[in-house]
């Protein structure tokens, strides 16, 4: 696997993260938790996309490992900013699959 076929890859798995973050966060949780639980779920994507393209020899290649971590995080992070967030389509997401609180149930 060549450093671009990384980054493509990284970025593919990026981009359509934040609908999967969508579903663990939720609307009560502070900004800060929230871009913490972003970035932890940015970089375990990050190994698994290294671990399914290329195996797990795949992180002997330092580049390459970070290459593909580096490209999940900033492309979750952008399509979150520029394309989900703003579609309002992670936000729906986050709030459909937030539990109810007894109050809010009816």
């Amino acid at each position: 696997m060549s450093t671009l076929d990384s980054i493509t890859t990284g970025a593919q798995v990026g981009a359509f993260l934040p609908l999967l973050t969508a579903v663990v966060q939720r609307p009560a949780w502070s900004t800060e938790v929230k871009k913490v639980v972003a970035v932890v779920l940015a970089l375990v994507a990050g190994v698994v996309t290294v671990a399914a393209s290329g195996g797990w020899e795949q992180f002997q290649h330092g580049t390459l490992t970070f290459a593909t971590l580096t490209a999940v995080l900033a492309a979750s992070q952008a399509t979150y900013d520029l394309v989900w967030k703003p579609s309002k389509v992670a936000p729906a997401i986050e709030s459909v699959t937030s539990p109810k609180r007894p109050e809010q149930a009816g």
